[in-house]
């Protein structure tokens, strides 16, 4: 399409991923579990499994996943150096990251509340069965003291090559000081920087341009392996979780951010579309920084100052959606295993949980690791997770959309709270969304 008609992003994508899902399902009926079938065309026998899902699907969704990690560390680096040296008064930095991470905070809390107060209302583990052999061995969480000491980078390089968030922000924040008060070496410096950060952000316009055949890709390979037996068997889980997720993330951020910014919840939502669709296709909020990053500052109006923080932060240690299938979680294995829990041991889930979206933040398979570490501390069993695994990966899809939106809506509070926020790119509707046609053949 040209012109008038082109198709703005947000629907190219949807249609991507509608195309994926249909296909996805189209392949799972094909095979019908016969992962070895072969489909005979023109002479030749062609191993549908091995071409299509684990060749062709598999192949275009790596990449484009790959793709969107590789600007993460350089985006966060170049992006909170360029933020930390332009702010006028350094000593700020302080308050910015206090005002962040207590936000961060205080809506995990708010969430894993919801989310136990819903479960105890419906009750999803009643008359579940507890499988004898469902074993799961959680990865060990690290000590709290190693936790803080983990944060502070012995070399900042390797940091870098092993995508340490926690790590990058502080050497960035750091780097960004020493260039502000470095006088005319930091101006300089600044500028090279500066020059920087727009060259990543076209990169990640590029990169966007290419989000629909991406999204097909990962829904076509995803939908066709997804087993929805499990999901039936534990629809009611399924249907808390997931109706939690979607109070916390459209009624709870909607409320905070008009109550302590005044801006409108709508406005904030239709602009963080593409955001929360790179996050439900990928399931991760690392990848989905580029994009995040991009509809905060071109779209919303905070500040790079800003959410060159906030973002790569709320990416680190905001787990809304996670802490939500933790509450739930804790109450669902409870009630299988007819464990009665007080009041004290909810209180307890709650800070245990939000404190621990901190400290567990840069462990693999964190949302797990967190789990096994709620359920330790009140007495259940970790083996009730394997209950659960089988249903996750939907639901982590969609919690991950929340987290990138929490990411957001805490960037314009504290844009807004520290006059960082330019509210004409806000009120905008078509802020950031002119689309940039690139000519490949001037490439050559």
């Amino acid at each position: 399409m040209t012109g008038n008609k082109k198709l703005g992003l947000t629907a190219r994508i949807v249609i991507g991923m509608a195309a994926g899902i249909a296909v996805g399902f189209f392949f799972k009926w094909l095979l019908a579990g016969q992962d070895e079938r072969v489909l005979h065309l023109l002479g030749l026998d062609i191993p549908l499994k091995a071409l299509f899902i684990d060749g062709l699907f598999h192949i275009g969704g790596e990449i484009f996943i790959a793709s969107l990690k590789m600007l993460v560390v350089p985006l966060v680096f170049v992006s909170l150096v360029c933020g930390t040296c332009s702010l006028s008064d350094t000593s700020s930095l302080g308050r910015l990251g206090g005002k962040t991470i207590g936000l961060y905070l205080i809506t995990t809390a708010i969430a894993i509340s919801l989310a136990i107060f819903a479960a105890l209302v419906i009750a999803p583990g009643e008359g579940v069965q507890m499988q004898s052999d469902a074993t799961f061995n959680p990865s060990e969480a690290p000590a709290l003291s190693q936790v803080f000491i983990n944060i502070f980078p012995s070399n900042p390089i390797e940091s870098m090559a092993k995508g340490n968030m926690l790590q990058i922000i502080v050497f960035a924040v750091l780097f960004g000081l020493a260039m502000a008060m470095s006088g005319k070496t930091g101006e300089r410096l600044s500028a090279v920087f500066t020059d920087l950060s727009d060259v990543i952000m076209k990169l990640v316009t590029l990169l966007m341009n290419l989000a629909p055949y991406g999204v097909f890709f990962l829904m076509a390979k995803l939908f066709t392996t997804l087993g929805f037996e499990t999901i039936a068997s534990l629809a009611k889980y399924f249907g808390v979780v997931m109706c939690v997720l979607l109070i916390h993330g459209i009624v709870s951020y909607g409320i905070i951010l008009k109550l302590l910014s005044g801006l409108n919840p709508l406005i904030f939502f239709k602009k963080m579309q593409d955001a929360a669709l790179f996050g439900f296709s990928t399931s991760s909020s690392n990848a989905t920084m580029p994009v995040t990053m991009e509809a905060v500052t071109n779209k919303l109006g905070v500040k790079n100052s800003i959410a060159s923080f906030t973002v790569p932060l709320g990416a680190t240690i905001n787990m809304d959606g996670t802490a939500i299938m933790q509450g739930v979680a804790t109450v669902f294995i409870a009630q299988v295993f007819a464990v009665d829990l007080t009041l004290g041991d909810y209180l307890m889930v709650v800070l245990t949980a939000t404190l621990a979206s901190i400290g567990t933040a840069g462990v693999p398979g964190v949302g797990l690791i967190m789990l096994a570490m709620v359920l330790q501390q009140v007495g259940l069993p970790v083996e009730g997770i394997a209950l659960i695994i089988g249903v996750d990966r939907l639901l982590d899809m969609t919690r991950t959309a929340v987290n990138v939106t929490g990411d957001a809506m805490v960037s314009c509070i504290v844009g807004k709270s520290e006059k960082a926020f330019d509210q004409a790119v806000f009120d905008d509707v078509n802020a950031g969304s002119k689309e940039e046609n690139i000519d490949f053949h001037h490439l050559r």
